[in-house]
């Protein structure tokens, strides 16, 4: 095993999520726009796309961090070669028609599948999977521009593979969006177009020399617009002028003024963007409407899923590429025999804690992505519901938006530590760049950190989510659990796994018990124990689909072919192992919240 070589995917447990667990071949293809799909098509498609991520976008994910990006001080990147190439590779093969709906020339891939291949484009190689945000761009614009706006840019994104970026932060404003101070302000022309000016940071592929062009989407503040969010529009700013003839005119005024250094992902541009400084910087009012925050949350939301699954596909393969080396990997003797010198040295996976450390890696990258691709699914049905005002796509839209924290913000934060637990599988050649485990390390710690830190999540989470309905979409996901934990599925073999998430639910309604009465004392004790309660909902969500996933796994033992059987009885394993280890933690959490104090918030900033 080598550095080269690092992604190891996992497609038979995305196609059992996909194909036996959610039948997404019978509740999603072959209805509403996605009629023209089948399940042995969208299999076919995710073994191609797992075929092209492993020859291809895992080929540069080294020579892209080492090589890293060039920029002149003029406004323009340049990729690394590698990376480069596998860019131009993925564009060559049509993978960027991937996500595409069939009336724009694409795939039709209903959610579940688009996530389902995310999860070994960005396994594969992070840096690239960034570069990719042009299809979703075009998608944007047809969704909200007008009838011209759509002309001028949606084909030409998709056929001129054309890039995109997403522009919120500033660097007074950070995570504050509200406080962004970019103004804008009507064309003195009179021509319909604006001019914005101020000072971007943090802009993913800001610039970069693959395409001729790039298409910004801008939030900034008009004159005379009202403070906060619901004073910020959106606008499309490229960055070469579009002519109504479609060929591409002067360079517009938004320019990269510096790229930051990083720790990792060092591959992708990370810019500072300036706009109107020294060139005036045009862009067209999304839709000819002012509601940019409404209208960059589809951006956002869309964000924050690839930032969640990015960091489960990182665990998912850092994972195997850990169980690989322990299964080599010859070290010391059995611990039974520790004291007989002349007792043989055993693989390092016949260890207890290397095993209890291989098993928690397995059952959380299975949970996570177990979340994910349930959200992802949950997606679909938002599409197929046909839209607001039918009452299966709102109840579902309601619940993708309760689940969208836990997928970016708790997947991301646990990826972390356990990234850390991978490495220590590998003991000291993990800390070497011979092995993937601190490249991994360094690509994935921005995830909890961008598109709203993890803290940023679990607030999103309890005072919008959870409070906008007043519980209601919880309550209606946690009546699942309960069916789950008080019937009778699995029978006997699996009576203490029913026991165990029985006492997580109680645990978790116990700690919304209790946060909510603290919380007529303080909306402190929310800031105190946000996090610690996005955790839990979260390990009581994959709790609860590990379960369901070892009870159909376990159905289908008998008359399994040897490789089969050894996945299923790993479904079954990941489930107790989880039970066992994990949800009883959440007691821990319940009696941490129930004793919550603000003593922390009267320290002297001197004794810090």
């Amino acid at each position: 095993m080598s550095t080269a070589q690092h992604f190891k995917p996992n497609r038979r447990d995305v196609e059992f999520n996909l194909f036996e667990f959610l039948d997404i071949g019978s509740t999603t293809l072959g209805q509403g726009p996605y009629a023209h799909l089948d399940e042995d098509t969208a299999r076919v498609t995710l073994r191609e796309l797992e075929k092209f991520c492993v020859n291809e976008m895992a080929s540069s994910y080294v020579s892209a961090d080492r090589d890293g990006l060039q920029f002149d001080g003029k406004g323009n990147v340049t990729l690394p070669p590698g990376l480069r190439k596998s860019l131009e590779a993925w564009y060559a093969n049509g993978w960027d028609r991937f996500e595409l709906p069939e009336r724009l020339g694409g795939v039709g891939s209903p959610p579940s599948l688009v996530w389902g291949g995310f999860d070994f484009i960005s396994g594969s190689n992070a840096n690239a999977a960034f570069y990719m945000f042009g299809s979703f761009v075009a998608r944007t614009i047809d969704r909200l521009g007008t009838d011209a706006q759509k002309a001028c840019f949606v084909s030409a994104i998709i056929e001129r593979q054309w890039g995109g970026s997403m522009v919120l932060t500033e660097p007074d404003a950070g995570s504050d969006v509200g406080a962004g101070r970019t103004r804008a302000w009507p064309s003195p022309d009179g021509d319909g177009t604006w001019h914005l000016e101020g000072v971007k940071r943090f802009i993913t592929n800001g610039d970069y020399d693959l395409a001729e062009n790039i298409v910004h989407l801008v939030l900034a503040r008009p004159d005379g617009a009202g403070p906060g969010t619901k004073g910020l529009s959106l606008f499309i700013v490229p960055k070469f002028w579009v002519g109504e003839d479609g060929k591409l005119g002067e360079r517009n005024g938004i320019v990269c003024t510096n790229v930051e250094k990083k720790m990792g992902i060092k591959a992708s541009a990370t810019c500072e963007m300036t706009l109107g400084d020294g060139a005036p910087c045009r862009g067209l009012l999304m839709g000819e409407v002012h509601d940019g925050i409404r209208q960059m949350f589809h951006v956002i939301e869309n964000a924050r899923m690839a930032v969640g699954m990015k960091s489960i596909a990182t665990a998912s393969t850092a994972y195997l590429n850990a169980l690989a080396y322990a299964k080599e990997r010859v070290q010391g003797p059995d611990l039974t025999r520790a004291m007989d010198k002349a007792a043989p040295r055993v693989r390092i996976i016949e260890h207890a804690d290397v095993r209890r450390m291989l098993m928690h890696l397995k059952s959380h990258a299975e949970g996570m992505r177990a979340l994910g691709l349930y959200t992802a699914h949950v997606q679909d049905l938002v599409e197929l519901g046909g839209g607001h005002g039918d009452a299966r796509a709102d109840a579902a839209d309601k619940l993708n938006d309760l689940l969208l924290p836990l997928v970016k913000g708790y997947c991301s934060d646990k990826t972390y530590e356990l990234l850390g637990m991978a490495l220590q599988v590998f003991g000291g050649s993990g800390y070497c760049q011979d092995y993937p485990m601190e490249q991994y390390i360094r690509d994935q710690k921005i995830d909890t950190l961008y598109e709203g830190t993890t803290h940023i999540q679990a607030l999103d989470l309890f005072f919008r989510k959870i409070a906008r309905d007043m519980g209601e979409t919880l309550r209606g996901l946690l009546v699942q659990v309960e069916s789950a934990a008080k019937g009778q599925d699995g029978g006997d073999g699996f009576a203490a796994e029913r026991l165990a998430l029985g006492r997580a639910l109680a645990d978790l309604q116990g700690i919304f018990g209790a946060i909510m009465g603290k919380l007529g004392e303080s909306p402190q004790h929310v800031g105190v124990h946000a996090n610690r309660i996005l955790h839990a909902v979260a390990e009581t969500v994959i709790g609860w689909l590990l379960f369901r996933h070892a009870v159909l796994a376990a159905s289908k033992l008998e008359g399994a072919s040897a490789a089969d059987k050894a996945f299923y009885q790993g479904k079954v394993e990941s489930c107790r192992y989880f039970s066992r280890h994990v949800l009883p933690g959440l007691t821990l959490s319940r009696k941490i919240i129930e004793a919550s104090e603000l003593s922390l918030l009267s320290i002297d900033e001197a004794s810090f």
